[in-house]
């Protein structure tokens, strides 16, 4: 999963991922709704409650976007037998999460004009990067077919040594 990711993200090292999780989201604006359930359950585990908001929304909009721009027409009517085509990956490291959305389309996700705050739609990518400390994205390569758009949140460190460098 990290393959495609490694020339849009800072350097991050595959082998000190400390936690990481994945769902996999039918073809319905309902999966929405799951990825944000399956966020918090993972944030909670992870004891990262206090990003959630701000991941949570980066997380809906990047399903959101992946649902409404890159699958194929009439996708949502599809046989629910076929595989979801869109898939949520949560990866965690130290001091840094990155949210990243699997979907099957090879177009490049398209930021819209940010300054028509009155449209009903188009704001999702103006978001994610207000939300987030970056993000991007990358098409797949090898046996995957589609692309990964991402989002990176940088952590506070825990632990005893981050608590007395913050009192300090």
């Amino acid at each position: 999963m990290l393959e495609p990711l490694r020339q849009g993200l800072p350097p991050l090292d595959p082998a000190t991922v400390s936690n990481a999780a994945s769902c996999a989201l039918p073809a319905r604006y309902e999966a929405v709704r799951e990825a944000r359930k399956f966020t918090r359950r993972t944030m909670d585990q992870w004891e990262l409650g206090e990003r959630f908001d701000d991941v949570c929304l980066v997380v809906s909009e990047l399903v959101t976007n992946a649902l409404r721009h890159a699958l194929p027409a009439g996708a949502q009517r599809e046989c629910e037998q076929a595989p979801p085509p869109v898939r949520l990956h949560l990866m965690r490291w130290t001091e840094r999460l990155v949210c990243a959305v699997r979907d099957p389309s090879h177009d490049s996700p398209v930021a819209r004009d940010s300054d028509d705050f009155s449209a009903e739609s188009g704001r999702g990518l103006f978001l994610v990067d207000s939300f987030s400390d970056s993000w991007g994205w990358q098409p797949l390569a090898g046996s995957l077919s589609g692309k990964v758009v991402w989002a990176l949140f940088r952590l506070q460190p825990q632990g005893p040594a981050a608590a007395s460098a913050s009192a300090e």
